[in-house]
């Protein structure tokens, strides 16, 4: 049984919640404005659903005509 996906799944919200808190450290500290780092958390989250199409196992195959 292959549960990578269900794993992904599970972990997307608390690395997307620490991503965000990283950044907003960073804004907050002075190194970096949000405003520039903000696309970071939209990177972070296409590798996430990339690796569940990834990981995914086909549902159901094509039946044939």
């Amino acid at each position: 049984m292959n549960n990578s996906p269900t794993i992904i799944t599970a972990i997307r919200g608390p690395v997307m919640l620490m991503t965000l808190g990283g950044v907003m450290a960073m804004d907050h500290f002075g190194q970096l404005g949000f405003w520039k780092t903000w696309p970071v958390l939209l990177i972070v989250l296409g590798l996430f659903k990339l690796l569940e199409r990834v990981f995914s196992s086909p549902t159901a195959p094509v039946s044939e005509r």
